[in-house]
């Protein structure tokens, strides 16, 4: 599921392969007119996440996932999937955009890929190494760039977390918040946290504020009795909403530091 930046447009993706788009009425509190269905996916949709066509102030639809690997960019206003982006080899399972015509999309294949939709293509690609000593990677479960779009940082279905420096094209680190699959990476708006959500029914939180080559020092901030699947930030307060396997979503509010 994902939510316009300017938050009138909520996209969820489904096992049945579609996707659905549905305007909301942010004054009304309530979703407006009919839904749109889109059927271009040949497998499971995984992940979506919008951006901000500058050219038109229009708003753009990102979404992936299983079947033939594509990534497709749809016009919301017309609600028309007008460009296939072909690259990876196994499912697409994040995307995430950090503002403009750039995201980044991980990937059952091990890699992660930079888009951008001026050239219509991948940019850039990275495979996180995530055993030590080693090039070898693991199934990239989730990935989020923090608002600068200097700081990569990907989920792996090893338990792992790798920091890459994306304007330096080098990783920083690689280290292991959970003891299963991560499957939600998100920055504090500050982007001084990290918040982190696993297979292993925990949220943990990692602090940024320091040398980003050393270890880093890190906290269970929530538990919840099965798989965590999402851990979403309050956009301006010091809290977050998770969603688990069991059935559940909580908000949950973090003292301050």
């Amino acid at each position: 599921m994902a939510w316009s930046p300017a938050g009138d447009l909520i996209a969820t993706g489904s096992n049945d392969k579609t996707v659905k788009l549905m305007r909301f009425n942010e004054s009304q509190k309530q979703l407006e007119g009919q839904e749109m269905e889109l059927t271009m996916h040949d497998g499971t949709v995984r992940d979506l996440c919008f951006l901000e066509d500058s050219s038109n102030k229009s708003s753009l639809l990102i979404s992936g996932g299983a079947g033939d690997c594509k990534i497709y960019v749809t016009d919301c206003e017309t609600s028309t999937p007008f460009q296939a982006l072909s690259g990876h080899g196994g499912h697409v399972l994040s995307l995430y955009n950090w503002g403009g015509v750039m995201f980044v999309s991980g990937s059952q294949d091990k890699t992660v890929r930079f888009w951008d939709l001026r050239t219509r293509g991948c940019v850039n690609m990275v495979t996180p190494a995530t055993s030590p000593g080693s090039r070898q990677g693991s199934p990239v479960a989730a990935v989020c760039v923090d608002p600068s779009g200097r700081l990569l940082v990907s989920g792996h279905e090893d338990s792992s977390c790798v920091l890459y420096d994306i304007r330096g094209n080098r990783p920083i680190q690689c280290f292991k918040p959970h003891s299963a699959d991560v499957r939600s990476i998100r920055f504090s708006p500050s982007a001084y946290y990290l918040l982190t959500a696993g297979y292993d029914n925990k949220l943990v939180l990692t602090d940024l504020q320091g040398d980003l080559t050393m270890p880093l020092p890190s906290v269970v901030v929530a538990q919840h009795t099965d798989k965590v699947i999402s851990g979403r930030w309050h956009p301006v307060d010091f809290s977050f909403l998770s969603t688990s396997a069991d059935k559940t979503a909580t908000l949950w509010a973090l003292p301050p530091i």
